[in-house]
């Protein structure tokens, strides 16, 4: 068995020093790994990364990470990404990276993602020039997952996300945002190629728990929605149990 420490939306600010240190404290006995799905601090600058690093500085296990818009905002990404590298913690922008834990292989993909919408509702790759922008900048972001699953011949395979790939993650947040939250474009590379678990922040007000069309687990671990510093997820060999991805309440 794998078990995954997940959460999104830490939002960290230079006057956020020692808030979740303590309970990130208790990760290297609950969790194989860490994994950080974006928005990781307010405005994407490089003093912010440096407390995350400070609050993550207890923390043993690997711990894996995509950007989300909020780690974008000050222009810097680059050299955010490569701060928080720097220090030990991999940065997920497209490829895919295995991991050897507990005699199992677990591979992991991830970026951003980005918005457009659900369903039919999904923004087209038509009319003015704005908007096929916005479909490519979707279907580059997709594309990247679809790369690194394919590459993957591993136990497990987990796809690390900011934006949502579904719909159902989001219910609890207005109608009128879901097209800035996620995109069902990222869900189509996921079903196409398979996936054990997703997992993705962002939507601060919406639902945790969902599947993709193709019945692939998806979670919202943005932490205003879990109110608690991390949430524990088991990947394990097929059970008979119906689910095996269960969250640890």
């Amino acid at each position: 068995m794998v078990r995954i420490a997940a959460v999104g939306d830490l939002h960290m600010q230079e006057i956020s020093a020692g808030m979740i240190k303590p309970a990130l404290n208790r990760v290297n006995e609950e969790a194989d790994m860490l994994i950080l799905t974006g928005d990781l601090t307010q405005h994407g600058r490089l003093g912010e990364a440096a407390v995350l690093l400070r609050e993550l500085s207890t923390v043993d296990v690997p711990i894996v990470a995509v950007l989300g818009n909020h780690d974008f905002h000050d222009g810097n990404e680059g050299n955010f990404a490569m701060l928080l590298a720097g220090y030990g913690v991999i940065i997920l922008d497209g490829g895919a990276i295995e991991l050897s834990i507990n005699g199992l292989t677990v591979g992991l993909t991830g970026t951003k993602g980005f918005g457009g919408g659900f369903g039919m509702r999904t923004i087209p790759d038509f009319g003015e020039q704005i908007f096929k922008n916005m479909y490519r900048e979707a279907s580059f972001e997709a594309a990247k997952i679809g790369e690194g699953l394919e590459s993957l011949e591993t136990d497990f395979k987990v796809v690390v996300l900011h934006y949502s790939p579904v719909r159902e993650t989001l219910q609890g947040e207005p109608l009128e945002i879901y097209p800035f939250l996620g995109t069902s474009i990222l869900a189509e590379p996921i079903d196409r190629y398979g996936a054990d678990l997703v997992i993705h922040g962002h939507a601060h007000h919406g639902s945790e728990i969902s599947r993709t069309a193709g019945g692939i687990p998806v979670r919202n671990v943005a932490m205003p929605l879990l109110g608690r510093p991390y949430r524990i997820y088991h990947l394990a060999v097929p059970t008979s149990a119906p689910e095996i991805y269960a969250p640890r309440r």
